[in-house]
């Protein structure tokens, strides 16, 4: 089959991008505008071969989103392309705005028209698969009560608002149209090629600096976390094999406290990276307390009992050994992040379009 991928130069798009053609036997169209999380470097091991083609194209874009179309003939799309960032959107939510609402309604657009015009069987067949997060739920008051795929929506930042609304568009677009959508909402994820920003990547690469370990409040924060690429091959069961109509939550059953994440992070620095900065005793000491962000959610968890018994998956990794492989990779890979924390790699982006 050829999958449409928008977003497929992010983190979690570049590892569905990846988990493709490594592990199927599909094809891969990826769409991306390249904005600033978008980096071809982390689809660099795939990118020569035959199974993978990039477009560089906005999703807001109609005329450009028709031509792919026309042109490469998906049978599936995946549409992960997203703003994601909760300090962004609270900074500047406009981008959020046109990219996740205006964004994905063009792309439904761009899809139903396509999918109008398919021979029977391919369009009994077509799916357009939506990503979303649980942050679309809210937050959770009661330590035991977990996000269902029922669970009322109460976003709480301009982002998770924004998903939210695209989430809203996707089942309209089922309801009123018979557009045959996929749904999922994931948890926190984590893994190689992370952008710096996100709290793990930036505890990481601070640590090795000698930087402050800035944690939010008092770090008490629960999520649920899961390997990113767990997360790529729910999502590959999903497109292919999930429900029309159905949401699927997708969650790696491992709630953990930010400051609990940060400890352990530093905890396998001592193992992993003893040679610290001159300064630098522990990599606890770098451990700097700063003023919460406006409407943090408190706690998320996932029920994924929805996906693991109707389509059989389940996470791989724990969170030890997930989190022991997103260490190693980023004391294995320096010329990667390097090239995100000095800018370069959009530099080097303009070379492979040029």
């Amino acid at each position: 089959m050829k999958i449409l991928v928008t977003g497929g130069a992010g983190f979690i798009g570049s590892a569905v991008v990846r988990h493709i053609v490594k592990d199927t036997q599909d094809c891969v169209i990826n769409v991306d505008k390249l904005t600033y999380a978008g980096n071809l470097n982390s689809v660099a091991e795939i990118s020569d071969s035959p199974r993978y083609i990039f477009e560089h194209v906005d999703i807001c874009d109609r005329s450009e989103l028709d031509r792919v179309f026309i042109e490469h003939q998906p049978d599936l799309v995946m549409h992960l392309a997203a703003e994601s960032h909760v300090d962004r959107s609270i900074d500047g939510p406009a981008e959020f705005i046109e990219t996740n609402i205006i964004g994905t309604y063009t792309l439904l657009e761009a899809s139903r028209n396509y999918w109008r015009q398919l021979p029977e069987e391919r369009k009994a067949a077509f799916r357009f698969h939506h990503i979303s997060t649980d942050e679309v739920y809210g937050d959770l008051h009661g330590t035991d009560d977990l996000f269902t795929e029922t669970t009322p929506y109460a976003p709480s930042s301009p982002y998770s608002a924004s998903k939210a609304s695209s989430d809203h568009l996707v089942r309209a677009w089922h309801r009123t149209f018979a557009l045959p959508v996929v749904v999922t909402n994931c948890s926190n994820n984590y893994g190689p090629y992370h952008f710096p920003e996100k709290l793990i990547p930036l505890i990481i690469l601070n640590a090795l600096a000698g930087k402050p370990l800035p944690v939010y409040g008092k770090g008490n924060q629960i999520r649920d976390w899961l390997f990113v690429e767990d997360h790529a091959r729910a999502l590959h069961q999903v497109v292919t094999k999930g429900a029309v109509g159905e949401t699927y939550n997708i969650g790696g059953h491992n709630e953990k406290q930010n400051i609990e994440v940060v400890k352990t992070i530093c905890q396998l620095l001592e193992e992993l990276a003893p040679n610290k900065p001159a300064h630098v005793a522990k990599y606890e000491d770098l451990i700097t307390y700063v003023t919460d962000r406006p409407g943090h959610d408190l706690r998320y968890a996932i029920d994924a009992s929805k996906i693991e018994r109707e389509l059989g998956w389940t996470p791989a990794e724990s969170f030890e050994t997930g989190l022991r492989k997103t260490v190693l990779w980023y004391l294995d890979n320096k010329n990667w992040w390097q090239a995100v924390l000095d800018g370069s790699y959009k530099l080097e982006r303009l070379g492979k379009e040029s």
